[in-house]
């Protein structure tokens, strides 16, 4: 019995050496090529101009209350307004009627191509529900979706929502070949899809809890086996060979390679536990339903491309009650118009953003705090990474509630940014610091994170393979044979 579990902690210690190798390699590989989205900035440069006449009808007449915003924008080269619905994708509507849209089908899948990369060849492949670059949860609201291959320079397959006939996500030939070696074997994507999510998702939780308690105890013998005083060889350690490898890289880089495996298990939020804080009520931000001032489009493009600025998209927001739309070119710059004065503002006015802010939560005290340079908790990443497309404009306001919770919005549009509680600020660290080292002295000091990064991913690298190169070499059946004769020739 004492055999076969010597037997099972061997090749248990090689496999997971093997699991951690991979993952540092795919790591390696993650610094500099995400997994594929469609960012804000992508989305935008592939919109028209919105047409200054003949373009809409009233947004009333899409619907007398959104509190949630209503976004004009194109789907197919024709103008639409989208009314965001909880839970599901927006509902599309006809912006020259203002009536819902006719059914998403193949025809305008491939018109939302021709949008997309005008003059580039297309090809319908296939209607699915999931494949390799379609994982992310995100789309859920989106499916199935029309994947469609773009005869382009980048060779790019771009992925068309079936319920709102827009672009969600493309892919380019060379984001998909990094990612075979990249996002695909670091966070075990072949385990993943609709059937395999259960599994996919216990997987990676037990795994990387199973490594990092192996992590902890190897670094525990490590330190144990290590002397002040040297032994006969003359060195502090007692191994040889790739042993001593293992041991010492162990020693440098072990508490680093720990971090990094068990943050990588707070990425998967086991077990829900910085999930459980109720979110603030963003109704109460809107305010009082009613119709905005004014409802001419013509009027309101008219207004925003002074100095000849082609806004692409329009939002209306509404805080407090009162209207604002906020305007979009293709280049990502923002211009927002108040509907109630019709003047263009710098900045939504911030006795009404706190008593905005404070209506979400009635009962707590808040405090205001206006951001102008980022901090530990609201700092941008390369676009390329997980958070990496999400705005972090400056300044910035940030509410803190009394109970702990907090959120911030941008001044600018009156947008909120995120909200966060206790658990997911404790998330923040667990996670983004321990695994990206996300930390403001690093990122803006760029090449020092990616020496931090790279260097020590090496570093986890020679640990793992030298600890499946020990852990074979003690099972090889040869030494084996020896070692039970040496037993019984004692």
């Amino acid at each position: 019995m004492k055999r076969y579990l010597y037997l099972w902690h061997r090749w248990l210690g090689i496999a997971l050496c093997l699991f951690m190798a991979m993952w540092f390699v795919s790591g390696v590989v993650m610094l500099y090529v995400g997994y594929p989205k469609l960012t804000p900035r992508e989305h935008l440069a592939h919109l028209p101009a919105l047409p200054l006449e003949g373009c809409c009808a009233a947004p009333v007449r899409a619907g007398a209350d959104w509190p949630e915003g209503l976004t004009l924008s194109s789907i197919g080269g024709e103008p639409v307004y989208l009314l965001p619905r909880s839970g599901q994708a927006a509902q599309v509507l006809d912006a020259r009627t203002g009536t819902p849209a006719g059914p998403m089908d193949a025809e305008r899948a491939m018109a939302a191509a021709a949008q997309f990369a005008p003059g580039a060849p297309a090809e319908l492949q296939a209607l699915i529900d999931e494949d390799a670059w379609t994982h992310s949860r995100a789309l859920d609201a989106d499916r199935p979706l029309y994947r469609i291959a773009l005869n382009d320079a980048q060779r790019r397959l771009i992925y068309v929502s079936s319920q709102t006939g827009a672009v969600v996500r493309d892919a380019t030939g060379t984001e998909r070949a990094w990612n075979w070696v990249g996002t695909w074997i670091h966070w075990l994507y072949p385990l993943r899809g609709n059937a395999l999510q259960p599994i996919w998702t216990d997987t990676v939780i037990w795994l990387s809890l199973a490594a990092t308690v192996m992590g902890l105890l190897g670094m525990i013998i490590g330190v144990l086996r290590w002397r002040r005083r040297r032994y006969r060889s003359g060195s502090h350690s007692p191994y040889r060979g790739w042993a001593r490898w293992h041991h010492i890289t162990g020693l440098v880089a072990g508490v680093l390679l720990i971090c990094w495996i068990f943050s990588g298990l707070m990425s998967m939020n086991p077990w829900g536990i910085f999930s459980r804080a109720p979110t603030l009520a963003v109704a109460e931000y809107s305010g009082s339903s009613g119709r905005p001032a004014q409802t001419d489009v013509g009027d309101i493009l008219r207004r925003l491309q002074v100095g000849g600025w082609q806004p692409v998209e329009l939002q209306w927001r509404r805080i407090a009650g009162r209207y604002w739309v906020s305007a979009s070119n293709a280049a990502g710059e923002q211009r927002v118009l108040d509907l109630q004065t019709g003047a263009l503002v710098g900045q939504l006015p911030r006795e009404l953003l706190q008593a905005s802010i404070a209506a979400m939560a009635p009962t707590q005290q808040v405090q205001f705090e206006w951001l102008t340079a980022h901090d530990f908790y609201y700092y941008p990443r390369a676009e390329h990474s997980m958070l990496g497309h999400l705005s972090k404009p400056l300044p910035m306001l940030r509410a803190r509630f009394a109970d702990g919770r907090w959120l911030e919005v941008d001044p600018a549009t009156g947008a909120l940014l995120g909200q966060s509680s206790p658990a997911r600020r404790v998330s923040r660290v667990l996670f983004a610091l321990l695994h990206s080292w996300d930390w403001l002295p690093l990122l803006e000091h760029r090449p020092l994170w990616d020496v931090w990064m790279v260097g020590f991913s090496l570093g986890g690298m020679l640990i793992s393979v030298s600890g499946v190169v020990i852990g074979y070499r003690r099972l090889r059946p040869g030494r084996r044979r020896r070692a039970a004769t040496a037993r019984v020739g004692g």
